[in-house]
């Protein structure tokens, strides 16, 4: 088993904290996912709106806004580790009082909302810790199959998490949100045993150009700018995750247990894509191949929006899901090996915004849309939205366009970038 990470291994799970660090991604996502499908499937039956719903994502995004450049910060000079347990346990907590809420009947709307901004607190930091870390368990020879592997245990989680939280919804919210706690604090506990040989070095003092270092970095490169952006506005326009609940109850006339099926439709796609470049990881041709996976997720969420079949929505999910893994995979391995590690804290807060955070930003959008149009129209504009994005973008970004292979920063490079960040 390797003890070092300056050589490969020809396989990514041959690395001890790695391993544990996929087990607790696994694990944490696996309890979100749950608690999303119990919390979504609670406020429909609590108030029968899709505005209401589209809250929900944006009352969990408002912490990653006003915290986005402090989790930055915090994250390039304090131990990530440590940082990602304490905001898993915090995730915990808010598992365990939904549970408490649920099983004494005083749980309202408006108590939800609470608790789902206090996860949003928990996850504006550890979206980018957790992010960050992957590049300090492996070597940088290796990081785009890692990174493959980390989101399959995403995608892994996604698939059992909502079919498992629909399936326990039978019993009840309270059951649900019991679950979840328990496998939060299970993945807090399983970080607690990584070990990272590489920790944060060096503290600069804090000035305001190091606070907002990270936007700096990003806009510097265009290629970055554009795949972050390009996938910010492919989920804000295309994410229709929100109306889920909607689709299950009102159009294709399933109960909970069709929600968890649709929402894990999606982690199948991307499971499958996930698994196969770990094992073949893209050579070349790298911008052009994300621009492709953005249209296809695009075309998908129309056929999705229209569709009154549950076999064909299903379906529909999978290509989705196949096609925004791969967008992930590239964006995540050309950011991370573009960016010194003295600033991926900065970095990863940022680029968490532009696309982790947007997911919630997104069901917001889809709530207030759905609102206006109807749930059927505004999934369809969302998936036009998308493709119009990516034609866009091929022209006011061809720099990402004509990426061909991903390849770490070269020294200089990286000296350069800290000292102007400093």
């Amino acid at each position: 088993m390797p003890s070092s990470l300056s050589a490969p291994s020809t396989s990514i799970l041959q690395y001890r904290h790695f391993r544990f660090f996929w087990c607790a991604r696994a694990a944490s996502t696996i309890a979100l996912q749950m608690q999303i499908v119990a919390v979504a499937w609670q406020v429909y039956q609590l108030t029968g709106s899709a505005f209401d719903l589209g809250l929900v994502g944006l009352v969990q995004f408002i912490p990653s806004i006003f915290l986005v450049f402090i989790v930055g910060h915090i994250a390039d000079r304090y131990d990530r580790r440590r940082i990602a347990m304490f905001c898993v346990l915090l995730e915990g907590t808010c598992a365990l009082t939904l549970a408490i809420g649920s099983a004494g009947g005083w749980l309202n709307k408006e108590v939800i909302f609470a608790v789902v901004f206090m996860i949003g607190v928990g996850r504006a930091f550890s979206m980018p810790i957790m992010s960050t870390l992957v590049s300090a368990l492996v070597p940088p020879a290796v990081l785009p199959r890692a990174i493959a592997t980390f989101a399959s245990a995403t995608q892994f989680a996604v698939i059992i998490g909502p079919a498992l939280g629909g399936l326990l919804y039978v019993f009840g919210a309270g059951a649900v949100y019991a679950s979840s706690c328990a496998l939060f604090f299970l993945s807090s506990f399983l970080i607690s045993r990584i070990r990272i040989e590489r920790p944060v070095t060096a503290k600069a003092p804090v000035t305001m150009k190091s606070l907002f270092a990270g936007i700096g970095f990003i806009r510097s490169r265009p290629a970055i700018f554009g795949a972050v952006s390009l996938a910010l506005f492919a989920v804000l326009l295309g994410g229709a995750t929100a109306l889920l609940p909607i689709y299950a109850h009102d159009i294709l006339h399933t109960g909970s247990v069709g929600l968890g099926l649709l929402r894990s439709a999606p982690a199948v796609g991307a499971l499958c894509i996930g698994v196969y470049l770990a094992r073949h990881p893209l050579k070349n041709r790298i911008g052009r191949t994300m621009y492709i996976g953005v249209g296809i997720y695009g075309l998908a969420t129309v056929v999705f929006a229209v569709s009154h079949w549950f076999l064909l929505s299903l379906l529909m999910l999978v290509v989705l899901g196949a096609a925004d893994m791969i967008s992930v995979v590239v964006r995540s391995s050309f950011v991370q090996l573009q960016t010194p590690d003295a600033m991926r804290g900065r970095v990863g807060a940022v680029n968490s915004v532009f696309v982790g955070t947007s997911n919630q930003l997104g069901e917001f959008e889809s709530g207030v849309m759905a609102a206006w149009l109807g749930a059927v129209p505004a999934v369809v504009v969302g998936g036009l939205g998308t493709l119009i994005v990516v034609l866009l973008w091929i022209r006011v970004f061809p720099e990402l366009f004509n990426v061909d292979r991903l390849t770490p920063i070269e020294d200089h490079e990286t000296a350069s970038a800290v000292q102007k960040a400093a």
